[in-house]
């Protein structure tokens, strides 16, 4: 086993639970905004719309297609539109109301906590995440998970994102870390993992879904608390 020093976590999908905790928002602003009454009958297929529109566009984001003001409201606006509602304002209320409530959300992923208790005082612990900077600190406040980590790597801190090399170099540079100390864990196979491969590092694929790939993590896990065998 290599003498690792540095823990580096990605945060969404990871740690804290995106899905859900972005799921939770969404209702609630379906709810204070009457969408029904305005013509959307079916929460769960607005928020399938929704999902999907967001995918795509931080796809384009993490390309530099767009910048994040249009990736924000776009992915609102995108959604109204599949249900005939082409109302801009709406859409950027929407989205601001969005950006407001989803960092107090603190639902974490099965056994989150757990681990991080686990590895406290035995490695450092950063993040390593493509959101962005406020949003990201909220979510660890609000959560409770702030005080495990000793530097948050955010995309506007570093002028990065993963998969692209330069953030992990960042991360090194940042956290004062060897790269033979340091290992990557993270759910999205080609951001985190193979952005971290890239960049020479050791990794922990955390496949909750039990994905195929052909990638080759140094390790794979399906559980968080299998980190606890591994650290």
């Amino acid at each position: 086993m290599a003498p690792y020093k540095h823990l580096f976590f990605d945060l969404d999908h990871t740690l804290w639970d995106f899905d859900e905790n972005s799921k939770a928002t969404m209702r609630q602003l379906y709810d204070e905004y009457e969408l029904k009454k305005r013509g959307i009958e079916d929460f769960d297929e607005m928020y399938k719309c929704y999902s999907v529109h967001n995918d795509k566009l931080w796809e384009r984001y993490r390309n530099k297609f767009i910048k994040r003001e249009e990736l924000r409201w776009k992915r609102m606006w995108l959604m109204l539109l599949d249900f005939k509602i082409p109302d801009t304002a709406l859409a950027h209320e929407i989205s601001t109301a969005y950006l407001e409530i989803l960092p107090t959300q603190t639902l974490l992923m099965p056994h989150a906590k757990e681990v991080l208790e686990h590895c406290k005082g035995r490695y450092e612990m950063h993040l390593i995440t493509n959101g962005f900077e406020t949003t990201q600190r909220l979510k660890l406040q609000y959560s409770g998970i702030a005080r495990y980590f000793t530097h948050l790597i955010t995309s506007e801190k570093s002028n990065s994102m993963k998969p692209h090399r330069d953030i992990f170099d960042f991360a090194l540079n940042l956290t004062k870390a060897e790269v033979e100390h340091s290992i990557m864990i993270g759910d999205a196979l080609d951001i985190d993992i193979l952005g971290a491969i890239n960049a020479g590092w050791d990794t922990v694929y955390y496949n909750p879904k039990n994905l195929p790939h052909s990638r080759q993590p140094t390790y794979e896990i399906k559980h968080l608390e299998e980190l606890m065998k591994i650290f």
